[in-house]
C-alpha cells in the first residue's frame, strides 16, 4: 500500500486504510487464515485476493437487490474501496441449517435443516471471546437501539433470501453466515466486513449421497486441506453466473 494512506485498524483479515476522500477507506484482504478466535493461524497465498474478488461480486448483488453496503468500487485485485463506517459492535449470524456451535449448545444434529432461519447475536469483543448475546443485553449495554437492531435483524433475513437463492443457482447450499453493520456518516445503517468463504459455510450440492463437502473456511478449521481450491472454485462459479 502506498506510504501516504495511513493504517487505520488491522484485523484478522483485513487492513483498513486511509483515503483521500474522508468519507472513503481503503481495504486490503490479507492472506492470513485464524480459526478459533485466532488460537489457529495459517497463511495461503492468494486467499485475500479470492475473498476481495468474491466479496465485491457478492456486495454488488445485494445492492442490485436493494440491500445498502459499504462496498463502492474494486481498486485492485485484493483492496477495495467502502465507505468510512463506524463498526457496530455485534456478529449477526444467520442458520439455515444446524451445524458448528449451535450443534454443541443444543440438540439439534449436524445438517439439520432449521424450521425457520435462526439469527444468534454476538458481542464482538476478543477479549470476551465473542460471547452470545441477548436482545435485552444489547438494550442495557445500549450497544444499539432497539429500532435499529430491528433493521438489522430484517436486513438480514432479506440478505439470506437473497443469498440462498444465488448460492442455489451456482449449486452451492448456504448452511450459515455471519454479518456485520456499520453507521456511515449520515448514521445510515450499511452493511460491512465482507462475504466470502471465510465468513459463510457453503456446501457443494453437486455431490452424490448428501456427502458434506465444504468449500469454506471449515476446509482449515477442519483440517480438510485445499482451502484455495475450494475459495477458486467458489469464485469461478460465481464468474460463470454474474
Amino acid at each position: 500500500m502506498n506510504n501516504k494512506y495511513e493504517l487505520i485498524y488491522e484485523g484478522k483479515a483485513k487492513k483498513v486504510f486511509t483515503h483521500d476522500d474522508l468519507d472513503k477507506v481503503i481495504i486490503e484482504f490479507k492472506d492470513d487464515a485464524t480459526a478459533f478466535n485466532a488460537l489457529k493461524k495459517a497463511k495461503f497465498e492468494g486467499k485475500g485476493k479470492l475473498n476481495c474478488l468474491i466479496s465485491a461480486r457478492i456486495f454488488e448483488l445485494l445492492m442490485k437487490n436493494n440491500i445498502p453496503t459499504h462496498f463502492l468500487e474494486l481498486k485492485n485485485q485484493n483492496t477495495m474501496i467502502a465507505k468510512k463506517i463506524k463498526v457496530i459492535p455485534l456478529e449477526i449470524v444467520l442458520r439455515n441449517y444446524a451445524y458448528g456451535s449451535l450443534c454443541k449448545q443444543t440438540t439439534f444434529k449436524p445438517g439439520t435443516l432449521l424450521a425457520k432461519p435462526l439469527i444468534d447475536i454476538y458481542l464482538k469483543d476478543d477479549a470476551l471471546n465473542d460471547p452470545l448475546i441477548t436482545k435485552d443485553r444489547i438494550e442495557l449495554m445500549n450497544i444499539i437501539s432497539s429500532e435499529n437492531l430491528n433493521l438489522i435483524l430484517d436486513l438480514t433475513l432479506k440478505i439470506n433470501e437473497i443469498l440462498k437463492k444465488f448460492f442455489q443457482n451456482i449449486h452451492l447450499k448456504l448452511v450459515d453466515f455471519k454479518l456485520e453493520f456499520g453507521y456511515d456518516f449520515k448514521k445510515n445503517i450499511l452493511l460491512a466486513d465482507e462475504i466470502s468463504p471465510d465468513n459463510c459455510r457453503l456446501w457443494d450440492l453437486n455431490q452424490k449421497n448428501d456427502i458434506i463437502v465444504s468449500l469454506d473456511k471449515d476446509r482449515f478449521r477442519n483440517d480438510l486441506g485445499g482451502l484455495i481450491e475450494a475459495y477458486s472454485e467458489i469464485h469461478r462459479r460465481i464468474n460463470n453466473f454474474i
